[in-house]
């Protein structure tokens, strides 16, 4: 499998592809050996200091509270889809289809996406390596009577653990999401082998990030973090971006020799737009020119003949 170089820079745009570490890199992903570590301790001490700001709406995290009704608005049409195409005879409305489902949120934060999953009828588990994210995550939920862990009817829980943790455990999930974090690991390749692994055959994994092109700089470091001061400068390290046509070779590879053999066996990609004028943020049409320069939405299936 072609290993994918992060690009030798800190700050700047200019430098040589062939950077310092090669992020994307691992023998077999299908059966990978013990699982490397993917928490980087300087990003976790960066996010659990940012932790309390969680659930402000106007605060450090406006931009991920105003993305998460498009990401789960892809969440559950592409899962919708799937249905669809498989089981036409049954009759499943959009508002259903995550209902009962296992989902396993990983590098959840403070709760933004796995409150919204549970409140959809999915079993959601959760996970960071911040235990002060999960210490607010589960202060959130605690105030909702149907989130709280007291709860007879509660579907949420969550857990202080890196996702590698889990993988000693036989339990497998319908659905994986890890929004937002690929790009604050070490590691990228034994995490996505991870979340992979995670998975039940034929479940659905969900991932969001940043492409590594001059436009993602100029918008998530230039503007957002130096101009803006909107976010806490140093939130985001433009060599740890991962261009999509690299998550795509890297899921290719994993699939391998297995054949494509349908469109719901393909990876999607989706570009996610902010409108400055609306304050919003929008699902790009599918292959749209130019909507993965920046933020994107991934899904890939897991064949449903893979061994776990």
């Amino acid at each position: 499998m072609p290993s994918l170089f992060r690009l030798a820079v800190q700050r700047g745009i200019g430098a040589s592809i062939l950077g310092r570490t090669r992020a994307l890199h691992t023998s077999n992903f299908a059966n990978p050996s013990i699982p490397q570590s993917s928490v980087n301790r300087d990003e976790i001490d960066h996010f659990s200091k940012l932790s309390s700001e969680w659930w402000d709406e106007q605060g450090e995290f406006t931009f991920l509270h105003k993305m998460n009704p498009v990401r789960m608005q892809f969440i559950r049409d592409k899962i919708l889809e799937v249905v669809q195409d498989e089981t036409p005879e049954v009759n499943i409305e959009k508002g259903d289809v995550l209902k009962d489902l296992d989902i396993l949120d990983v590098g959840c934060g403070g709760g933004l996406l796995s409150e919204s999953l549970a409140r959809m009828g999915a079993n959601t588990l959760g996970i960071d390596a911040s235990e002060s994210n999960i210490t607010i995550a589960a202060l959130h939920a605690s105030a909702d009577p149907a989130l709280s862990a007291t709860s007879s009817q509660s579907r949420l829980t969550y857990l202080n653990a890196p996702a590698e943790s889990l993988l000693s455990h036989p339990k497998r999930y319908d659905v994986v999401c890890s929004m937002e974090v690929l790009e604050h690991v070490d590691n990228p390749s034994a995490f996505l082998s991870t979340c992979a692994e995670l998975l039940k055959p034929g479940g659905h994994l969900f991932l969001s990030t940043i492409s590594r092109t001059p436009l993602a700089y100029a918008l998530t470091i230039l503007v957002a973090e130096d101009i803006l001061r909107q976010v806490t400068k140093g939130t985001d390290t433009y060599s740890k971006f991962i261009k999509p046509s690299e998550l795509v070779q890297f899921f290719r590879d994993y699939r391998s020799p297995q054949p494509i053999d349908s469109v719901n066996d393909s990876p999607e990609l989706r570009g996610l737009i902010y409108n400055p004028l609306k304050a919003g943020w929008h699902l790009a049409p599918r292959d749209a020119w130019g909507a993965l320069e920046c933020n994107y939405l991934f899904w890939v299936r897991k064949p449903k003949d893979h061994a776990v």
